[in-house]
């Protein structure tokens, strides 16, 4: 759905946040999921950014995509949250567990490739374990360069809108992506050798 329209719009029906929910709601659940690294919290906040998005889309000026707008509140909305007293009193630290089946075009580069036919389950299951290693080699990353990787390979957004995003400047967040993506390489290698 193009939602450009919600540049202009005061408020929204039930139906537009229906649908903006359909199109994001997961993007935005394992963003925050991401954050906390605890389910329950990606629900609630999850929940929350839906809220704060309908009760503000006043504030949506459309010079970003809706998505972006979408994740800079979740990233907002999770970072209040942490500054909470109850988060810091709070224990977390799930294991993160992404959709391994549709990786986004920017992981399949750091991922062992999938043959064209149709993968036999045992090749199925090691490409599985490939993902999960390499999330946890990007989960170990340092946050400045981890959570730019992750907007730029899992939610495909430009360099420009996460520097928007996390207001910093184009040419960090590039430099950022760069070296993030080098320690995953590197560590990759060091890894399967």
């Amino acid at each position: 759905m193009d939602y450009s329209f919600l540049a202009e719009a005061q408020t929204i029906d039930n139906d537009i946040l229906a649908s903006l929910m359909d199109d994001f709601g997961n993007d935005v659940w394992n963003y925050v999921y991401f954050l906390t690294k605890n389910a329950e919290q990606a629900d609630d906040l999850s929940q929350e950014v839906f809220v704060r998005a309908y009760t503000g889309i006043a504030n949506y000026r459309g010079d970003c995509s809706i998505k972006t707008w979408l994740l800079t509140i979740a990233r907002n909305t999770t970072f209040t949250y942490r500054k909470s007293r109850f988060f810091r009193s709070s224990l977390w630290g799930e294991t993160l567990s992404l959709d391994s089946e549709s990786p986004s075009p920017g992981l399949r580069q750091m991922m062992p490739q999938k043959p064209a036919s149709h993968p036999s389950a045992e090749v199925e299951v090691m490409r599985k374990a490939h993902m999960h290693e390499i999330w946890n080699i990007v989960l170990a990353l340092p946050n400045k360069f981890r959570e730019i990787l992750l907007l730029h390979v899992r939610y495909e957004l430009t360099t420009l809108e996460i520097a928007e995003m996390l207001d910093l400047s184009q040419g960090t967040v590039k430099s950022r992506l760069s070296r993030a993506k080098n320690k995953v390489r590197k560590q990759w290698e060091e890894m399967i050798e």
